[in-house]
């Protein structure tokens, strides 16, 4: 086999390899409007078959997570016979439901173990420089929110919704140390 074959059939493979995006990140969508500063990611789409007497008809829905980085953040399910209506809608629902977390600085201010479902995700503060140590969903979330160090491990179900809700559920529960210094006073 010559140098030149060589070269071209590893080319060839190469390209083929390249197409597409070999399942990684295909369900994930993330943008940031211009105009209010909101940050959106899409963390799943799910496609629902219903089989009709021509066929089969096709539905999507879209878990889409919203927040402005500096502590607020939402969740939105939006459901469509197209995937961009979907998610449009499910951004409109996730922008309107932005609730106000508990921060301490870059991170949260104490563990903290959210339940929603099936899905467990247990969130625990880390010191500047670790980042978000997390997956998929919680991420999402995490990011959304503004929290930059922080460690999860996700120890229930791994479907989207429990497990994007349980994060939520968890960041909820937070409370500041001037938060209990009002309680017990």
């Amino acid at each position: 086999m010559s140098t030149e074959t060589k070269q071209t059939s590893s080319a060839t493979a190469t390209q083929g390899r390249r197409q597409g995006s070999g399942g990684r990140n295909r369900n994930r969508r993330e943008e940031e409007a211009a105009d209010d500063g909101i940050y959106e990611k899409v963390v799943f789409i799910n496609r629902c078959a219903k089989v009709v007497k021509g066929g089969r008809r096709f539905s999507f829905s879209a878990l889409v997570v919203a927040g402005d980085r500096e502590g607020n953040v939402g969740v939105g399910y939006g459901k469509a016979n197209e995937v961009p209506e979907s998610i449009r809608k499910g951004s409109e629902q996730a922008r309107k439901r932005q609730e106000p977390i508990k921060l301490k600085g870059d991170t949260i201010p104490h563990e903290v173990l959210g339940e929603f479902d099936g899905g467990k995700v247990l969130l625990r503060p880390a010191t500047t420089g670790t980042g978000i140590i997390a997956g998929g969903g919680v991420r999402a979330v995490l990011e959304a929110a503004g929290v930059q160090n922080v460690l999860t491990k996700s120890l229930g179900s791994n479907n989207a919704n429990a497990v994007v809700y349980a994060t939520l559920d968890g960041l909820r529960k937070l409370k500041t140390y001037e938060d209990y210094k009002r309680l017990r006073s």
